[in-house]
């Protein structure tokens, strides 16, 4: 007996169903990221204020590289432990779960993964702010980056964003069964 929920039970025992194969769509993939972002500031805050407490820094710019290595591991810490237990608030809203290509719940160390994963999409818009192109272009190509990265999930067999498929992960439109 494994020590992980199954998420492919039959619908008649478990609250949720999965449509097997089913990735949710571009748009709701794109609105939960949206809001994961928004629910990030509360995450962000308390984080930051913790830092500044026990750093006792007096300005925001203080310890500034340090302060973002932290909130890094802080936000790895948040999304391995949402993504082990299947989703986050904002995947929960939006009906998405995050499971393993069998349908199970990943493990933390895969969720880790799929974490260090997801910045790598981040990583051409910061080497062009490297090179002293101005922040607002640079946000422009942040934008432009973005849609490219989202719009390559539409040529995955199964619909998947590319960091999910090398994560050994996907994303699964779930509903809840009616009672």
């Amino acid at each position: 007996m494994s020590a992980r929920p199954d998420f492919t039970v039959p619908q008649s025992s478990s609250p949720f169903t999965i449509a097997p194969q089913q990735a949710p769509s571009l748009k709701r993939r794109m609105a939960c990221w949206l809001y994961e972002g928004i629910l990030m500031f509360g995450v962000v805050f308390i984080a930051s204020y913790l830092f500044d407490t026990l750093s006792q820094s007096r300005h925001a710019l203080d310890n500034r590289y340090l302060r973002m290595g932290f909130l890094f591991i802080v936000f790895g810490i948040y999304f391995a432990w949402f993504w082990a237990k299947g989703q986050t608030l904002a995947q929960k809203t939006w009906h998405i779960r995050v499971v393993s290509p069998s349908g199970q719940a990943i493990t933390q160390t895969r969720a880790l993964l799929r974490y260090v994963l997801c910045w790598v999409w981040f990583l051409p818009p910061l080497a062009a702010y490297s090179t002293g192109i101005p922040v607002l272009e640079v946000l422009v190509l942040l934008a432009g980056w973005v849609a490219v990265w989202a719009i390559l999930s539409r040529f995955h067999p199964t619909q998947q964003f590319w960091h999910d498929a090398l994560a050994g992960t996907r994303l699964v439109h779930f509903v809840q069964a009616k009672k």
